[in-house]
Parts: C-alpha cells; sequence; structure tokens
C-alpha cells in the first residue's frame, strides 16, 4: 500500500521509514497497545519454562491472554511457531495468570480466563505469500498483523484478513500432535457457527444488518466471538449476538450518550449481558434496521 499526503490539492507518496531493529516496532506497539490493538499490555519480554515472549497481552473482552511477536526478517514459520507458543501457553496457565495478578493488580483464577480464546499475533512490516498462505484457515488462532512507519510521523498498521476460501486447520491439526492438542482445547468461532443456531428468518436478518453496518464504513472489522459478532475500528463499534428467533444488537457506548428518540433500545448498564456497551436493542424483523442504523452512526 501506498501511503500518500495532500497537500494544495496535490498528492505526494510518503516515504516508509524500515524499523532498524525489532525492538523499535516492539516499543512502538507496547506503548500505543489499546489503541492499536485494543488491548492491555500485561508484560514486555515475559518468559516461561525457557521460552520468551516479546508481549504478553490481555484481551479484556474476550478474556483471553494474547501473545505478540515481533518479526523484520520473513524467514520464519508461522504455524509451526505460533503453534508452540500456544501449547507452552496452556501447559503453563498458572504462571500466565500469576503474571497478570502480580503485573495489573488483579484478581483472577485460572477459571476466569476463557483459555479457549487465546491466540497468538505476529507483527512485521510484511510477511511473505507463503506465510499468508500457510495460516489463512479460518480456525487458526494465529494471526498475522502488517505495521509500516512512515516520515512526517504516519503509521500504519492492520491485520491480514483471512481469505473468504479459508479452510478448517483441523486437517492439519490431525497429522502432528502439538497442533492436535492445542486445536483440542482452543476454539476460533466463525460467523458460520453464530448463524447457523438461528431460524431461517433470523439468518436471513442478520445478512441485513451485516450488510448495512460495512455499507456505513467499509473500514470496520468483522470479528467472530464466543457469543456474539462484533464490528470494530480501534475498539468494538456494535455487537450483534444471534439467537434463534432473534437478534440482540448492542452498541458500544454509555447510556445517555446517544440520541434515541423512539426509545427502542434498553439501559443494559447494569444487566448481565454479552455484547459490549450500554445500549441494546432486540429484533426479529427489519422495521427498524434504518433507525437502528441511524444510531449506530452516531458512533461512525
Amino acid at each position: 500500500m501506498i501511503l500518500y499526503k495532500r497537500t494544495a490539492g496535490k498528492l505526494k507518496a510518503v516515504k516508509e521509514i524500515p524499523f532498524k531493529l525489532e525492538k523499535d516496532l516492539q516499543n512502538l506497539i507496547e506503548a500505543n497497545l489499546p489503541e492499536v490493538m485494543d488491548l492491555t499490555l500485561v508484560k514486555s519480554e515475559f518468559s516461561v519454562k525457557g521460552n520468551r515472549f516479546d508481549t504478553l497481552a490481555y484481551d479484556e473482552q474476550a478474556k483471553a491472554f494474547v501473545i505478540i511477536e515481533y518479526k523484520r526478517d520473513k524467514n520464519f514459520s508461522v504455524v509451526d511457531q505460533g503453534f508452540t507458543y500456544l501449547n507452552t501457553m496452556l501447559n503453563n496457565k498458572a504462571e500466565f495468570v500469576l503474571e497478570i495478578n502480580e503485573g495489573l493488580g488483579r484478581n483472577l483464577k485460572r477459571n476466569d480466563i476463557d483459555w479457549s480464546q487465546v491466540r497468538v499475533v505476529f507483527v512485521a512490516s510484511s510477511f511473505s505469500d507463503y506465510q499468508k498462505q500457510a495460516v489463512d484457515f479460518k480456525d487458526a488462532a494465529i494471526e498475522l498483523w502488517e505495521a509500516k512507519l512512515f516520515e512526517d510521523g504516519f503509521f500504519i498498521v492492520s491485520p491480514i484478513k483471512k481469505s473468504k476460501s479459508a479452510e478448517s486447520i483441523k486437517a492439519l491439526a490431525d497429522k502432528a500432535s502439538v497442533y492436535k492438542k492445542v486445536q483440542k482445547e482452543i476454539k476460533v468461532y466463525t460467523e458460520e457457527e453464530l448463524v447457523e443456531k438461528a431460524s431461517p428468518e433470523i439468518r436471513e436478518l442478520y445478512a441485513s444488518f451485516r450488510n448495512f453496518i460495512l455499507s456505513l464504513d467499509a473500514s470496520l472489522e468483522v470479528r467472530p466471538r464466543k457469543l456474539y459478532v462484533s464490528f470494530k475500528k480501534k475498539s468494538n463499534v456494535c455487537d450483534i449476538e444471534i439467537q434463534k428467533n432473534s437478534l440482540k444488537i448492542y452498541l458500544n457506548a454509555k447510556w445517555g450518550t446517544l440520541d434515541d428518540p423512539k426509545k427502542l433500545f434498553k439501559n443494559v448498564s447494569d444487566t448481565g449481558h454479552w455484547g459490549n456497551g450500554d445500549y441494546r436493542a432486540s429484533v426479529s424483523d427489519d422495521k427498524d434496521l434504518e433507525y437502528i442504523m441511524s444510531v449506530l452512526k452516531q458512533l461512525l
């Protein structure tokens, strides 16, 4: 991708500045982790059982740990290294819980962590086609993120999306014991799995809302969670919980900050719920679709 700067109606390409050291990239990401990945920094250079991880982070929404590794070269196996890290984490759960409790002053127990949602993220200025293809599985808990620094202080970081034709990693996992063990405990959810429990009418309704949301902002990332689907920019903007006969739509805003003249949304700030935010609307048809989208637009 070429980044341009517009000045007086003219476009000028902005020069990329390569990172001299992996540590430079690591320091920049860690200093801005909530902004760029919506994660909480737990520990830089975390070591356990002879393994050292560049960054240990925590996903507050998924209630799961995330290991982040930074690379300058392309000569490494993202699959082998990723599964090794995941296996190490699952075999040493107590050490990870101890680290977040001591480092962040939490009081979590091992069962408070959703170990099925842990993942590994590799960050580099670019990845080879082979590396991208190697992790192009819809249910692999390994992500690739490209990060580029440019002159004038510009910085871009974005995840490499799985292809629409991405297959399951189960076939690969069956060939190696370490892969099989990790896949048995970790679960990467897909939209298809979350939608299939709904009635045919609700499946169509979800598709209508999904398409409308993405038409409002094509940069939104669709991320299936364990119990709902998130639509994210820097953080979640909207979550949809798919039930058999209805959709629960959550808007990630504090109650009283959005204009809802029809009073369609309920305040769930003091109610246990799966999605993020204080606003929830339950729908079983599309009669209020455009109205709900008009309220959502206030967050974009």
